[in-house]
């Protein structure tokens, strides 16, 4: 098959599925209505509550749900399963599971103040349901900035080239912010001249690479995530992620154009069987491709942050359903660019071209080096491309490492501690608790040992997330099948897998740090989904939960 013809189909459903399917969320399922007034509106305090233009928005909340996971993780489905599975669980996944999730979680976010979907759980389900939820919130999210944190400083060391480019982007970015924000210079402009400032320091990379060791990139790593997570949105985080989305949508651009002018051919089998060393399809497949089809993690963006920032509820459909479509889109070109430019012969696993040599390097080598062979076919040299692929992941893996830590702040201070005055009240503190327990993670083993666990762990919050929205759709009596479903599957899906995870391979390869943890995750999952499964059933048949809905305060608890 020509891997031009799987891009154009895809194209064509995403779109057809955004009018379709998201306005039956939109129209059906939320009811949005720009009558209602948002939090980032009535209580703006510019900070995090900041009502925010919806192309800003969206390269922020793109920036932030991006990451490595629909790069790496459909690499990884592919080498394991082939291409078809891998793709078939992206175009469905995506539509009537990722994106459904992305969205009702803004929204309900922001009828509920902008707090996040955590907190959102009391309202719920349960205080209970709330605490267990916040605890495995909160550990999932310190594995991520550990094994992002990690891969970063691994990236830095390795390809010096990009590290220019890299601080340059955060440098540029303030400069962004504070002309936009505070001078009212024309967000065109503003735009054009950033680009224009990238495009140099990119140049400027491959001169004047920037070596350090491991250790200080590192140490350099955590001090940016820490001063990102407690500054204003408007100063860093937002212009920061609104440039570096370009640099996702203007690689996924050529990256399209490469291959539908290339027209190359798969060469890679469509289908290996069900079973591969890391396990059997199902559910192995299901939470490997992760953000290209589902991410709990998404969840706590959109309630996180973005909810604070929503405009307007009609724009919550173009942010959160849009944004995990064009996510989807990026994790199919992914699948379509390695499956075909690149040589799949596990047999000879050599050759520059390599698939199976180049994986063995590392997943952003892989992406880079089909991105570079793609983007030659409109001119663009070999080297360059490579580059500029790698420095796509590196500054979206930066970007979730920020994010990551603004929210285990959000979490910490929206518990009943931080809420009585305690030490968590305070900024600085609740974001350093998670920053150290993630650097104590990296001194035991670094991602290479806490990945296996990454996946499951983040399509749980999903899978709680979704019992979340669910239940408190069937307390305001709005249709609830479109996200109950999707959440019962995905139940299964990653209770199976963290059973398989458990029972198959930390057991008998005797990792037993990973094996408690992964135990800890399945029973507080499964202890949340009761608790949610119970709620539902408890809820009477007047409007009661509206109610109570309604008359909670309406203070935000993370203005500070």
């Amino acid at each position: 098959m020509n891997a031009a013809v799987i891009i154009i189909f895809g194209i064509i459903w995403f779109i057809f599925a955004y009018f379709w399917w998201g306005n039956i969320i939109k129209n059906k399922v939320l009811q949005s209505n720009d009558k209602n007034e948002v939090p980032s509106v009535k209580y703006n305090d510019n900070k995090d509550y900041v009502p925010t233009k919806p192309i800003i928005l969206f390269g922020h909340h793109f920036s932030s749900i991006a990451g490595a996971g629909p790069i790496v993780g459909p690499i990884l489905a592919f080498a394991w399963f082939g291409w078809l599975p891998a793709l078939i669980w992206i175009l469905v996944g995506s539509v009537f599971m990722g994106a459904v999730h992305d969205y009702t979680s803004l929204l309900i976010s922001v009828r509920n103040r902008g707090i996040s979907i955590v907190e959102i759980t009391e309202n719920a389900i349960s205080k209970r349901a709330r605490t267990i939820f916040a605890i495995f919130v909160w550990l999932t999210l310190v594995l991520v900035q550990a094994i992002f944190a990690d891969l970063t400083a691994r990236t830095l060391t390795e390809k010096p080239e990009i590290a220019l480019p890299t601080i340059s982007v955060i440098i540029i970015a303030i400069i962004f912010g504070w002309a936009v924000y505070r001078k009212g210079l024309n967000l065109f402009i503003a735009t054009i001249s950033a680009l224009i400032l990238l495009f140099f320091s990119i140049l400027l990379g491959n001169r004047f690479p920037i070596i350090a060791s491991y250790d200080i990139w590192l140490i350099i790593t955590f001090a940016y995530a820490l001063i990102a997570a407690v500054l204003p949105v408007w100063v860093l985080l937002q212009p920061r992620d609104y440039i570096s989305v370009y640099i996702l949508l203007i690689g996924m651009f050529i990256g399209i154009i490469g291959v539908l002018v290339l027209q190359p051919e798969i060469n890679a089998p469509a289908y290996l069987g069900f079973s591969s060393n890391k396990g059997p399809l199902f559910p192995i497949l299901f939470i490997t491709v992760a953000c290209g089809a589902i991410s709990g993690f998404h969840s706590l963006v959109s309630s996180g942050t973005s909810a604070k920032q929503l405009r307007k509820e009609s724009d919550g459909k173009k942010v959160a359903y849009g944004g995990m479509l064009t996510e989807a889109a990026l994790a199919m070109l992914v699948i379509a660019m390695v499956s075909s430019v690149l040589i799949w012969n596990p047999d000879t696993a050599n050759g520059e071209f390599n698939f199976q040599n180049l994986l063995q390097k590392s997943a952003n080598i892989v992406f880079g080096t089909a991105l570079g062979l793609s983007v030659q076919s409109i001119g663009i040299p070999l080297s360059l491309g490579i580059q500029f692929g790698i420095l796509m992941l590196n500054a979206f893996i930066l970007t979730t490492l920020d994010t990551t830590a603004r929210l285990n702040r959000y979490i910490l201070q929206e518990t009943s501690i931080g809420k009585r005055g305690g030490i968590f009240k305070n900024r600085y503190v609740a974001t350093l608790v998670s920053l150290i327990a993630a650097y104590l993670l990296i001194a035991f083993g670094g991602y290479k040992i806490l990945w296996p666990l990454f996946g499951a762990s983040n399509q749980l919050i999903a899978t709680l997330a979704l019992f979340v929205i669910s239940t408190y759709l069937f307390g305001i009596k709005s249709p609830k099948i479109y996200t109950l479903i999707p959440a019962i599957f995905m139940l299964f899906v990653t209770e199976i897998a963290l059973f398989y995870q458990i029972f198959w391979e930390f057991a008998p390869n005797g990792n037993w740090f990973l094996l408690i943890l992964a135990g800890i995750l399945l029973i507080l999952g499964l202890m949340i989904v009761y608790e949610s499964l119970k709620k539902m059933m408890a809820i009477s048949k007047t409007n009661q939960f509206k109610s109570k809905i309604d008359e909670r305060e309406n203070i935000p608890s993370t203005v500070l």
